[in-house]
Protein backbone atom coordinates (compact mmCIF):
# COMPACT_ATOMS: atom_id res chain seq x y z
CA UNK A 1 0.00 0.00 0.00
CA UNK A 2 2.65 2.63 1.06
CA UNK A 3 5.24 1.69 -1.78
CA UNK A 4 2.07 1.95 -4.51
CA UNK A 5 1.30 5.38 -2.71
CA UNK A 6 4.94 6.76 -3.19
CA UNK A 7 5.27 5.24 -6.27
CA UNK A 8 2.17 6.74 -7.57
CA UNK A 9 3.53 10.29 -6.23
CA UNK A 10 7.32 9.91 -7.38
CA UNK A 11 5.99 9.08 -11.07
CA UNK A 12 4.38 12.19 -10.90
CA UNK A 13 7.57 14.10 -9.83
CA UNK A 14 9.66 12.08 -12.50
CA UNK A 15 6.77 13.72 -14.97
CA UNK A 16 7.96 16.91 -13.69
CA UNK A 17 11.40 16.71 -13.21
CA UNK A 18 12.01 15.81 -16.70
CA UNK A 19 9.84 18.71 -17.72
CA UNK A 20 11.87 21.30 -15.98
CA UNK A 21 15.50 19.94 -15.65
CA UNK A 22 15.91 19.29 -20.04
CA UNK A 23 19.14 18.43 -21.74
CA UNK A 24 20.95 21.47 -22.74
CA UNK A 25 24.10 22.96 -23.84
CA UNK A 26 26.89 22.57 -22.48
CA UNK A 27 25.68 18.84 -22.88
CA UNK A 28 28.51 17.12 -20.59
CA UNK A 29 27.43 20.01 -18.07
CA UNK A 30 23.55 18.76 -18.09
CA UNK A 31 24.22 15.01 -18.40
CA UNK A 32 26.62 15.52 -14.84
CA UNK A 33 23.72 17.24 -13.58
CA UNK A 34 20.95 14.83 -13.89
CA UNK A 35 23.62 11.79 -13.17
CA UNK A 36 22.25 11.23 -9.53
CA UNK A 37 18.87 12.12 -10.44
CA UNK A 38 18.83 9.78 -13.20
CA UNK A 39 19.96 6.59 -11.25
CA UNK A 40 17.10 6.60 -9.68
CA UNK A 41 16.67 7.27 -5.54
CA UNK A 42 13.23 7.00 -3.62
CA UNK A 43 11.96 11.05 -4.17
CA UNK A 44 10.98 10.87 -0.51
CA UNK A 45 11.56 14.54 0.32
CA UNK A 46 9.17 15.55 -2.94
CA UNK A 47 6.55 12.78 -2.28
CA UNK A 48 6.05 14.35 1.78
CA UNK A 49 5.54 17.96 -0.23
CA UNK A 50 3.13 16.42 -1.68
CA UNK A 51 1.16 14.17 0.83
CA UNK A 52 1.91 17.73 3.17
CA UNK A 53 -0.04 19.37 0.77
CA UNK A 54 -2.74 17.11 0.19
CA UNK A 55 -2.83 16.66 4.68
CA UNK A 56 -3.92 20.36 4.67
CA UNK A 57 -6.74 19.70 2.12
CA UNK A 58 -4.73 21.64 -1.21
CA UNK A 59 -4.27 20.81 -4.39
CA UNK A 60 -0.73 19.20 -5.00
CA UNK A 61 -0.86 20.49 -8.97
CA UNK A 62 -0.06 24.30 -7.91
CA UNK A 63 3.32 22.95 -5.49
CA UNK A 64 4.91 20.69 -7.87
CA UNK A 65 7.44 23.13 -8.46
CA UNK A 66 8.23 23.47 -5.01
CA UNK A 67 8.45 19.56 -5.22
CA UNK A 68 10.83 19.34 -7.91
CA UNK A 69 13.08 21.75 -6.21
CA UNK A 70 13.15 20.35 -2.74
CA UNK A 71 14.34 17.50 -5.02
CA UNK A 72 17.33 19.21 -7.02
CA UNK A 73 18.52 20.97 -4.10
CA UNK A 74 18.42 17.00 -2.74
CA UNK A 75 20.69 16.08 -5.32
CA UNK A 76 22.88 19.16 -5.51
CA UNK A 77 24.03 18.23 -1.75
CA UNK A 78 24.87 14.76 -3.01
CA UNK A 79 26.91 16.07 -5.68
CA UNK A 80 29.25 18.34 -3.63
CA UNK A 81 28.75 15.71 -0.53
CA UNK A 82 30.88 12.99 -2.27
CA UNK A 83 33.60 15.70 -3.62
CA UNK A 84 34.19 16.79 0.16
CA UNK A 85 33.98 12.86 1.69
CA UNK A 86 36.17 11.26 -1.78
CA UNK A 87 32.99 8.84 -2.20
CA UNK A 88 33.28 6.54 -5.54
CA UNK A 89 29.31 5.00 -5.63
CA UNK A 90 26.17 6.56 -5.22
CA UNK A 91 23.23 5.14 -6.05
CA UNK A 92 24.55 1.68 -6.90
CA UNK A 93 26.52 4.30 -9.75
CA UNK A 94 29.51 6.18 -9.83
CA UNK A 95 29.96 9.55 -7.81
CA UNK A 96 29.68 12.48 -10.64
CA UNK A 97 33.09 13.60 -9.72
CA UNK A 98 34.54 9.88 -10.67
CA UNK A 99 31.98 9.83 -13.53
CA UNK A 100 33.65 13.08 -14.35
CA UNK A 101 35.76 15.13 -12.55
CA UNK A 102 35.58 17.32 -9.71
CA UNK A 103 35.61 20.77 -11.34
CA UNK A 104 32.63 19.43 -13.46
CA UNK A 105 30.69 17.86 -10.90
CA UNK A 106 30.65 21.15 -8.72
CA UNK A 107 29.25 22.89 -11.32
CA UNK A 108 26.71 20.10 -12.10
CA UNK A 109 25.92 21.08 -8.49
CA UNK A 110 25.80 24.95 -8.72
CA UNK A 111 23.57 24.25 -11.58
CA UNK A 112 21.29 22.39 -9.86
CA UNK A 113 21.19 24.46 -7.18
CA UNK A 114 20.40 27.55 -9.14
CA UNK A 115 17.66 25.95 -11.35
CA UNK A 116 15.76 24.92 -7.85
CA UNK A 117 15.04 28.83 -7.06
CA UNK A 118 14.21 29.22 -10.66
CA UNK A 119 11.52 26.51 -10.67
CA UNK A 120 10.20 27.17 -7.02
CA UNK A 121 9.13 30.75 -8.64
CA UNK A 122 6.41 28.15 -11.08
CA UNK A 123 4.48 27.51 -8.20
CA UNK A 124 0.97 28.31 -8.84
CA UNK A 125 0.42 30.60 -5.23
CA UNK A 126 0.43 34.32 -4.41
CA UNK A 127 3.78 35.92 -5.11
CA UNK A 128 4.04 36.82 -1.36
CA UNK A 129 3.96 33.34 -0.58
CA UNK A 130 6.62 32.14 -3.08
CA UNK A 131 9.05 34.85 -1.53
CA UNK A 132 8.60 33.79 1.71
CA UNK A 133 9.10 29.95 0.61
CA UNK A 134 12.18 31.39 -0.94
CA UNK A 135 13.91 33.01 2.00
CA UNK A 136 13.20 29.66 3.96
CA UNK A 137 14.64 27.44 1.23
CA UNK A 138 17.86 29.41 1.06
CA UNK A 139 18.37 29.52 4.85
CA UNK A 140 18.03 26.06 4.90
CA UNK A 141 20.53 25.82 2.26
CA UNK A 142 22.41 28.33 4.23
CA UNK A 143 22.00 25.06 7.36
CA UNK A 144 22.92 22.68 5.19
CA UNK A 145 26.30 23.96 4.38
CA UNK A 146 26.38 24.61 8.27
CA UNK A 147 26.40 20.84 9.10
CA UNK A 148 28.20 20.15 6.17
CA UNK A 149 31.08 22.07 7.83
CA UNK A 150 30.17 20.76 11.17
CA UNK A 151 30.95 17.14 9.91
CA UNK A 152 34.14 17.85 8.30
CA UNK A 153 35.28 19.86 11.22
CA UNK A 154 34.60 16.99 13.68
CA UNK A 155 36.88 14.67 12.20
CA UNK A 156 39.55 17.15 13.60
CA UNK A 157 38.05 17.09 17.25
CA UNK A 158 38.96 14.31 19.56
CA UNK A 159 35.57 14.86 21.46
CA UNK A 160 32.05 15.36 19.84
CA UNK A 161 29.04 15.24 22.20
CA UNK A 162 25.84 13.58 21.12
CA UNK A 163 24.78 16.96 21.63
CA UNK A 164 26.59 18.64 18.85
CA UNK A 165 26.22 15.50 16.57
CA UNK A 166 22.30 16.21 16.89
CA UNK A 167 22.49 20.10 16.00
CA UNK A 168 24.82 18.48 13.29
CA UNK A 169 22.64 16.16 11.33
CA UNK A 170 19.88 18.40 11.97
CA UNK A 171 21.70 21.24 9.74
CA UNK A 172 22.88 18.57 7.21
CA UNK A 173 19.94 16.64 6.51
CA UNK A 174 16.93 16.88 8.73
CA UNK A 175 16.39 20.88 7.51
CA UNK A 176 15.71 19.92 3.77
CA UNK A 177 13.10 17.04 5.06
CA UNK A 178 11.72 19.78 7.35
CA UNK A 179 11.45 22.36 4.28
CA UNK A 180 9.92 19.22 1.78
CA UNK A 181 6.80 18.97 4.63
CA UNK A 182 6.46 23.03 5.76
CA UNK A 183 6.86 24.44 2.13
CA UNK A 184 3.44 23.41 1.09
CA UNK A 185 1.88 24.95 3.85
CA UNK A 186 3.89 28.09 3.33
CA UNK A 187 3.04 28.30 -0.21
CA UNK A 188 -0.49 28.64 0.21
CA UNK A 189 -0.27 31.11 3.20
CA UNK A 190 -1.24 28.49 6.10
CA UNK A 191 -1.21 29.73 9.70
CA UNK A 192 1.96 30.04 11.20
CA UNK A 193 0.80 26.76 13.57
CA UNK A 194 0.31 24.49 10.54
CA UNK A 195 3.79 25.36 9.14
CA UNK A 196 4.88 24.76 12.73
CA UNK A 197 3.60 21.74 12.89
CA UNK A 198 4.46 20.38 9.55
CA UNK A 199 8.35 21.78 10.24
CA UNK A 200 8.71 19.64 13.50
CA UNK A 201 7.44 16.85 11.98
CA UNK A 202 9.73 16.80 9.18
CA UNK A 203 12.58 17.97 11.42
CA UNK A 204 12.29 14.89 13.73
CA UNK A 205 11.76 12.89 11.02
CA UNK A 206 14.74 13.57 9.09
CA UNK A 207 16.96 13.56 12.52
CA UNK A 208 16.14 9.82 13.01
CA UNK A 209 15.97 9.13 9.33
CA UNK A 210 19.87 10.38 9.21
CA UNK A 211 20.61 8.12 12.72
CA UNK A 212 19.04 5.46 10.60
CA UNK A 213 21.60 6.31 7.60
CA UNK A 214 24.15 5.98 9.59
CA UNK A 215 23.31 3.16 11.14
CA UNK A 216 22.69 1.33 7.75
CA UNK A 217 26.37 2.73 6.74
CA UNK A 218 27.51 0.05 9.06
CA UNK A 219 24.76 -2.79 8.98
CA UNK A 220 23.68 -2.38 5.49
CA UNK A 221 25.97 -4.25 2.98
CA UNK A 222 25.47 -3.59 -0.65
CA UNK A 223 21.98 -2.58 -0.37
CA UNK A 224 22.97 0.81 0.52
CA UNK A 225 24.13 1.55 -3.02
CA UNK A 226 27.52 3.06 -2.01
CA UNK A 227 30.25 2.57 -0.02
CA UNK A 228 30.06 0.13 3.02
CA UNK A 229 31.74 1.53 6.16
CA UNK A 230 32.45 4.61 4.59
CA UNK A 231 31.36 6.49 7.50
CA UNK A 232 33.89 4.66 10.15
CA UNK A 233 36.87 5.02 7.38
CA UNK A 234 36.06 8.28 7.09
CA UNK A 235 36.34 9.25 10.64
CA UNK A 236 33.04 10.59 10.85
CA UNK A 237 31.53 10.59 14.90
CA UNK A 238 28.33 9.43 14.10
CA UNK A 239 26.05 8.98 17.23
CA UNK A 240 27.17 5.40 17.06
CA UNK A 241 31.22 5.88 17.18
CA UNK A 242 30.26 8.47 20.31
CA UNK A 243 28.18 6.22 22.37
CA UNK A 244 30.37 3.17 21.53
CA UNK A 245 33.52 5.48 23.02
CA UNK A 246 31.80 6.05 25.94
CA UNK A 247 31.65 2.60 26.50
CA UNK A 248 35.48 2.09 25.86
CA UNK A 249 35.42 0.20 22.88
CA UNK A 250 38.00 0.96 20.11
CA UNK A 251 37.32 0.76 16.38
CA UNK A 252 41.02 0.12 14.57
CA UNK A 253 39.86 0.68 11.01
CA UNK A 254 38.03 4.67 12.64
CA UNK A 255 39.51 7.18 10.23
CA UNK A 256 42.24 5.17 8.42
CA UNK A 257 40.47 5.86 4.60
CA UNK A 258 40.73 2.21 3.88
CA UNK A 259 40.60 -1.53 5.24
CA UNK A 260 39.81 -5.27 4.36
CA UNK A 261 36.74 -7.06 4.30
CA UNK A 262 37.53 -8.54 7.23
CA UNK A 263 38.57 -5.47 9.18
CA UNK A 264 35.15 -3.88 8.66
CA UNK A 265 33.53 -7.12 9.73
CA UNK A 266 35.55 -7.05 12.88
CA UNK A 267 34.14 -3.52 13.43
CA UNK A 268 30.71 -3.82 12.66
CA UNK A 269 30.53 -7.17 15.18
CA UNK A 270 32.28 -4.83 17.91
CA UNK A 271 29.60 -1.96 17.52
CA UNK A 272 27.04 -4.79 17.38
CA UNK A 273 28.46 -6.48 20.72
CA UNK A 274 28.75 -3.60 22.73
CA UNK A 275 25.20 -1.87 22.48
CA UNK A 276 26.23 1.26 20.35
CA UNK A 277 23.64 -0.11 16.91
CA UNK A 278 20.78 -0.70 18.92
CA UNK A 279 21.50 2.65 21.08
CA UNK A 280 21.57 4.34 17.70
CA UNK A 281 18.50 2.28 16.42
CA UNK A 282 16.53 3.61 20.14
CA UNK A 283 17.70 7.27 19.53
CA UNK A 284 16.02 7.14 16.21
CA UNK A 285 12.71 5.36 17.50
CA UNK A 286 12.24 7.96 19.88
CA UNK A 287 12.52 10.73 17.70
CA UNK A 288 10.62 9.33 15.08
CA UNK A 289 7.62 9.06 17.83
CA UNK A 290 8.34 12.61 18.67
CA UNK A 291 7.89 13.98 15.33
CA UNK A 292 4.68 11.98 14.68
CA UNK A 293 3.16 13.50 17.70
CA UNK A 294 3.30 16.96 15.78
CA UNK A 295 0.90 15.53 13.11
CA UNK A 296 -2.15 14.75 15.48
CA UNK A 297 -2.83 18.65 14.92
CA UNK A 298 -4.22 18.19 11.61
CA UNK A 299 -7.26 16.61 10.47
CA UNK A 300 -6.70 12.92 10.13
CA UNK A 301 -6.78 11.97 6.15
CA UNK A 302 -5.07 9.46 4.32
CA UNK A 303 -2.76 11.90 3.71
CA UNK A 304 -1.78 12.49 7.63
CA UNK A 305 -2.01 8.50 8.07
CA UNK A 306 0.60 8.31 4.50
CA UNK A 307 2.95 10.93 6.12
CA UNK A 308 3.14 8.51 9.49
CA UNK A 309 3.85 5.36 7.41
CA UNK A 310 6.60 7.30 5.75
CA UNK A 311 7.61 8.26 8.64
CA UNK A 312 8.23 4.89 10.08
CA UNK A 313 9.56 3.59 7.00
CA UNK A 314 12.40 6.11 7.62
CA UNK A 315 13.74 3.87 10.48
CA UNK A 316 12.63 0.84 9.36
CA UNK A 317 14.43 0.56 5.34
CA UNK A 318 17.12 -1.42 4.75
CA UNK A 319 19.08 0.50 2.01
Amino acid sequence: MLKDEIAKRSTIIEDEINRYLKPNEPGELYKAARHLISAGGKRLRPVLSLLSAEAIGEDVNRILPAAVAIEIIHNFTLIHDDIMDKDALRRGVPTVHVRWDEPTAILAGDTLFAKAFEILTECNVDAENVVRASRVLADVCVKICEGQYLDMSFERKSEISEKEYIDMIQKKTAVLIAASCSLPAILFGKDEKIVKTLWNFGLLSGTAFQIHDDVLDIIGGDKIGKDWCSDILEGKKTLIIINAKKRGVEIEIFGKGSAEEREKKNAVEKLISCGAIDYAKSMAYDYLKEAKSNLYTLEKTQARDLLEEIADYLISRDY
